[in-house]
């Protein structure tokens, strides 16, 4: 990464008390990746899990809606940031910013970037088991903004549907994470066909496997499929968890595969030396305490 921790002093310490960050993405919007954050988030803090989920889409940010908090404006102290609790998750959102949820945030790429670093260095996020970091489509400021800034996230997870135009776009995000040696957790379709409630069968309005495929061509894990369920759209509007109120459903379980994947990824992944630290050991406690230097 180009952007070295060393550089962000307050996004290094509240980074260090975070195990996992996970960043969220897609290739192309549309494709419920916010909804996917959302129930990522809630699903792990069902677990006992402590979750905090950071909203980076500046210009349309979605997270305030899905929990509906539209009209909450985060508080500062002094120079913190105190980010919105709800259902057990750390919130944050440039739309807790907002004196009003409809204003538009007309910002060029470098103050998008200033936003971000703030969201990550000044929220008071304290100690958490997993940071999910929802991203807005593409390869664009805010992504580049997020890996570069906190310099060695755990991974990536990209959301994408059925059809071929929105696994066009996939490829490009699977390319943007090799390109910034971004581990990918794994591709996850969503609406991947709807279940009707009458009879079981799953119908498939967006085309069948393009997230698989796109899986199987890059050699990188499915994460499952998410199938369309009405129930989503009410959950989302109502600002309501779906995984709690529809437990038993296919998409509920398929939801609660995912994590399972997830974690299982993040389970293989080598334990990162300390940003702290010049040494290789790997021995080194999260305050930079390494036996290598005491030997030098």
């Amino acid at each position: 990464m180009s952007s070295p921790l060393s550089d962000h002093p307050n996004v290094l310490a509240r980074m260090e008390q975070i195990r996992h960050k996970i960043v969220v993405l897609s290739g192309k919007g549309g494709v419920g990746k916010s909804t996917v954050s959302a129930n990522l988030a809630l699903s792990l803090a069902a677990k006992g899990h402590k979750v905090g989920l950071l909203d980076a889409d500046i210009h349309g940010p979605s997270i305030p809606t899905l929990f509906n908090l539209q009209n909450k404006t985060a508080r500062q102290v002094a120079d913190i940031i105190l980010p919105i609790k709800c259902s057990g998750i750390a919130l944050m959102s440039a739309g807790f910013m907002l004196s009003h949820p409809d204003q538009a945030v007309i910002v060029r790429g470098p103050m998008k970037i200033k936003i971000i670093e703030q969201m990550l260095g000044d929220v008071e996020w304290g100690e958490l088991d997993y940071l999910i970091i929802d991203c807005p489509p593409g390869t664009g400021d805010e992504p580049l903004a997020v890996c570069q800034l906190i310099d060695s996230p755990d991974g990536g997870v990209i959301v994408t549907t059925p059809q071929e135009l929105a696994a066009a776009d996939v490829r490009k995000s699977v390319q943007f994470c090799r390109k910034l040696d971004l581990p990918i957790l794994g591709i996850l379709e969503n609406m991947g066909g709807f279940v009707c409630p009458k009879c079981g069968e799953t119908f498939p309005l967006f085309g069948k496997d393009g997230g698989r495929k796109t899986a199987e061509k890059y050699n990188e894990a499915f994460l499952g499929s998410i199938p369309i369920d009405p129930a989503i759209g009410v959950c989302s509007d109502a600002g309501t968890s779906f995984l709690e109120q529809h437990a038993g459903s296919p998409a509920a379980q398929a939801f609660e595969k995912a994590v399972g994947l997830m974690n299982e990824a993040l389970s293989l992944l080598p334990s990162p030396t300390p940003a702290t630290c010049s040494n290789t050991c790997g021995s080194c406690s999260s305050s930079g305490s390494c036996p290598s230097a005491k030997q030098n």
